[in-house]
């Protein structure tokens, strides 16, 4: 997939560096997912007056929304050491194993992409998530012995942005369970300033709405245009974003009002045009547009869905009346209704 400055995912190192330099410590510094926020305070509270290890905490979203920046600042609250890997990184259940029996009681192991994890190594979770164990076999038949191994007490923390994939007995393993939703202007306006601040890049008030409006809802995207558009400034203006520099450097970018790109408005007309509408198998639309059914779905719709640009219907996508006025085309109104 060719790089997008509107992608919430993070596509280079350059990206991820940014990620991290931007990463707030606390809750108090987490801008949005107030309920979120609030939720969490009182569990990592109680845990800690306790004296016990915070349940297991499954983060679920689109990619972007801060899943991982919340893992870390999770680890901070509880004053604990954080061991970061991933998914497809844990083969086999051996690699899990040495992972668990590695850590510090009370320490947090934080598994990005857990949806994608092998399934004998998450068989291996099972136990260690719910007792701290882990039943180990050694050898075959009459001869084999079993040798149970005890695990510092852990808290299991998982992102996905695809928790429809994670087999029941692993979902209902984690006793928090929250979701990130997409942000409103006003936070990511919040985003863009203290950003701004922490990068020494002179922007205004509408030079900052302006970018917190075609963001996507999403904070890394707000991110990565501040850091372009200071570029931007630096060359072709005098340094400082303001409302001028900020919608010529976007629609150099090729982002319109509403944060969409050349590869959504052709999605949209694909299903239009060629469609009529809708409704598409994402398959035969994932054929038409030359990208992946999975980054489609993970990538490109939900921010068309919600800004009412695509509806899901038991027969496919379709495109909706907003999405025929954004684009400037005109179809009959039959096209675009909700099956």
């Amino acid at each position: 997939m060719p790089e997008r400055a509107i992608s919430p995912k993070a596509m280079t190192e350059d990206d991820i560096a940014l990620d991290r330099s931007l990463r707030p410590q606390n809750l108090a510094e987490y801008i949005g997912q107030a309920a979120v926020k609030e939720r969490l305070e009182i569990y990592i509270r109680a845990a800690s007056e306790r004296g016990e290890p915070l349940d297991h905490v499954l983060i679920s979203g689109p990619p972007g929304l801060g899943k991982t920046c919340l893992a870390h600042v999770i680890s901070n609250e509880l004053g604990s050491s954080m061991r970061t890997t991933s998914g497809p990184a844990i083969e086999r259940p051996g690699d899990m194993v040495a992972i668990l029996t590695n850590m510090d009681d009370k320490s947090v192991l934080f598994i990005d992409e857990i949806h994608r994890l092998n399934r004998s190594a998450e068989e291996a979770l099972y136990p260690a998530m719910e007792d701290f164990l882990y039943d180990w076999v050694a050898g075959k038949g009459p001869s084999a012995r079993t040798y149970r191994i005890r695990l510092p007490r852990f808290t299991l923390i998982g992102a996905t942005t695809r928790a429809g994939l994670l087999p029941s007995p692993l979902r209902d393993r984690f006793g928090i369970s929250i979701r990130l939703d997409f942000y409103a202007p006003e936070e990511l306006y919040q985003v863009v300033r203290r950003s701004a601040g922490i990068l020494r890049i002179e922007i205004d008030e509408e030079g900052a709405r302006e970018i917190s409006l075609r963001s996507r809802g999403t904070p890394r995207v707000a991110n990565r245009l501040l850091k372009r558009l200071r570029d931007y400034a630096q060359v072709r203006a005098s340094g400082a974003i303001d409302i001028g520099v900020a919608r010529s450097g976007l629609e150099m970018l090729d982002i319109d009002s509403r944060g969409l790109d050349a590869m959504d408005r052709r999605m949209l007309e694909v299903i239009i045009v060629n469609y009529g509408g809708g409704p598409v198998g994402v398959e035969t639309l994932s054929a038409a547009v030359g990208e992946e059914s999975e980054t489609i779905e993970d990538v490109y719709e939900p921010y068309l869905m919600q800004v009412g640009f695509l509806q899901r219907t038991s027969r496919g996508r379709m495109a909706t009346a907003m999405a025929y006025s954004h684009l400037g085309l005109r179809g009959p109104a039959e096209q675009v209704k909700l099956l």
